[in-house]
């Protein structure tokens, strides 16, 4: 449901921008709300500190915390989407789109040709943007997540 703050003072477009280290409590905090094993601060380091790690994040504004993001590990001519996120409450409103659309644009600048992803099987939502952006179903990891639900494994080539 949309907050009448929401209703008459609409958030603007997501801005995205690469992942700094400022970032890190605010990645940990969006991924241990969205994800049932949340990575801690030090995972989160770590990955941003690994040259071999793309990240970017979406805000609401300069100077604003950021209310999603996106990782992947790449070894052009591949990459691989290590994790997808956006705040509950700014769901469905284009940001995961944004984020995809810039992380995908900036993977193929680097000579990235081909993305593979994992989502669960039961994530409609997920799986509608993946699909959008032209992932197709590449495998099958049965009983991949806790209470056996499987992951898909996704691959878009540019």
């Amino acid at each position: 449901m949309i907050s009448l703050l929401d209703r008459f003072f609409p958030s603007r477009s997501p801005t995205v921008r690469d992942a700094v280290a400022a970032d890190v409590p605010h990645l940990a905090a969006i991924h241990g709300r969205a994800f049932a094993r949340g990575w801690e601060p030090d995972e989160f380091e770590r990955l941003l500190s690994d040259r071999a790690v793309r990240a970017h994040v979406a805000t609401l504004g300069p100077r604003r915390p950021p209310v999603g993001f996106i990782l992947s590990h790449v070894v052009p001519p591949e990459a691989e989407v290590l994790s997808v996120a956006v705040v509950t409450d700014r769901r469905r409103r284009g940001i995961g789109r944004a984020l995809l659309s810039h992380h995908l644009a900036r993977l193929a600048a680097e000579g990235v040709s081909t993305s593979f992803l994992e989502v669960e099987e039961g994530n409609q939502p997920a799986r509608a943007l993946y699909e959008r952006f032209g992932y197709r179903e590449a495998g099958r990891r049965r009983g991949y997540y806790a209470g056996g639900a499987d992951a898909l494994l996704l691959r878009r080539d540019f």
